[in-house]
């Protein structure tokens, strides 16, 4: 199917269900989950195609990326 004819009824359906009031509404917990997952998998992906000489450029300056609970500040270059 054309990609611009998938989006366009995959639109009318958002719009009915919000209409009918059966649409799913993000909350801000789910909403952050989702960013940092699509993050990861995004860098992820970069990685792979660059293959193992970025990563290990990427990882020059010794900071490694940590995995966090999403309430805890930001912590770069921490283990």
């Amino acid at each position: 199917m054309d990609r611009n004819k998938q989006r366009e009824i995959a639109s009318k359906g958002g719009k009915a269900a919000h209409q009918k009031g059966t649409a799913h509404e993000w909350t801000s917990e789910e909403a952050r989950e989702a960013g940092r997952k699509g993050g990861m998998a995004s860098h992820r992906r970069k990685q792979e195609q660059s293959g193992p000489d970025a990563t290990a450029a990427s990882n020059a300056g010794g900071e490694q990326m940590v995995a966090r609970d999403s309430s805890e500040p930001p912590m770069i270059g921490s283990e």
